[in-house]
């Protein structure tokens, strides 16, 4: 029987598991028992992933270094992965958009938004899905943003991309309901990573100010009045690939201190 809150027997493949909100996430669910298979560019980066899952773990742990855009190269790898381990948690999580204007960007780059996050999303579900729908037992959580419920200034193509993210989620979460899968969007809110810090740069500069005060300004449109620590969204993403959390599907979870106004 399995136990509710653990996740031993449990293959999770972690995409953008090299830094920030995915290293957090492989390192959480493999304190609770999970074999991982961890996904980013850097080999280098994923090979020390590694070594630190295995040092506090007994299950074994894997690594795939590819470019999720490359998408034959995508599809053939997650196939033999899957012949391998079959994967039941599927954290995807992928680097957003760069900032600017939606009146100014170009056709290209919304164009290209969408190959990296939609139709990359659309290659991997079709090799994993199977697996999990075999095993009866399957967890989909998007890594996506706040702006699928409120749009945020300065991100135009990521608050259009996102926004068809969380709709492709939502639909998928009812195709697959009936197979003991769920699908559910985590979104983040200001968390302390490297793409939180080029926004606070970009802004900074726009507004002629200094880094250090923009932060401060930024936290104090949080409750909490203080940034996310990637571990504190880990433990949302984590939560929801439990065997307890097996009637929660279709949902957007905010894990941004209260920042988002809209219910």
């Amino acid at each position: 029987m399995m136990h509710p809150w653990r996740l031993e027997g449990k293959h999770a493949i972690v995409f953008g598991a090299s830094k920030g909100i995915g290293r957090a996430t492989a390192i959480e669910m493999a304190s609770l028992g999970a074999s991982l298979t961890v996904v980013a560019r850097s080999r280098e980066a994923l090979e020390g992933l590694v070594d630190v899952l295995e040092s506090g773990s007994g299950a074994e742990h894997r690594l795939l270094s590819l470019d999720i855009n490359q998408h034959r190269e995508l599809r053939e790898a997650l196939e033999d992965i899957t012949k391998k381990a079959p994967v039941h948690i599927w954290v995807n999580n992928t680097g957003g958009p760069p900032s600017g204007l939606l009146n100014q960007a170009e056709p290209k780059a919304l164009e290209e938004a969408f190959h990296q996050h939609i139709l990359s999303a659309q290659v991997i579900s079709q090799v994993l899905i199977p697996s999990m729908q075999e095993a009866s037992y399957g967890r989909i959580i998007n890594i996506i943003s706040t702006s699928v419920k409120e749009p945020i200034p300065g991100l135009g193509v990521s608050n259009t991309i996102r926004g068809a993210m969380g709709n492709w989620a939502k639909t998928l979460a009812s195709e697959l309901a009936s197979d003991g899968i769920t699908v559910n969007n985590v979104l983040p809110g200001f968390t302390t990573t490297g793409r939180l810090k080029s926004i606070i740069r970009k802004k900074a500069e726009k507004a002629n100010m200094d880094e250090l005060a923009m932060a401060e300004l930024m936290k104090s449109f949080v409750p909490m009045q203080r940034f996310a620590d990637p571990a504190e969204l880990a433990r949302a993403i984590c939560f929801l690939a439990l065997p307890a959390a097996s009637y929660i599907t279709g949902i957007n979870l905010p894990v941004d201190g209260g920042r988002t106004k809209s219910l």
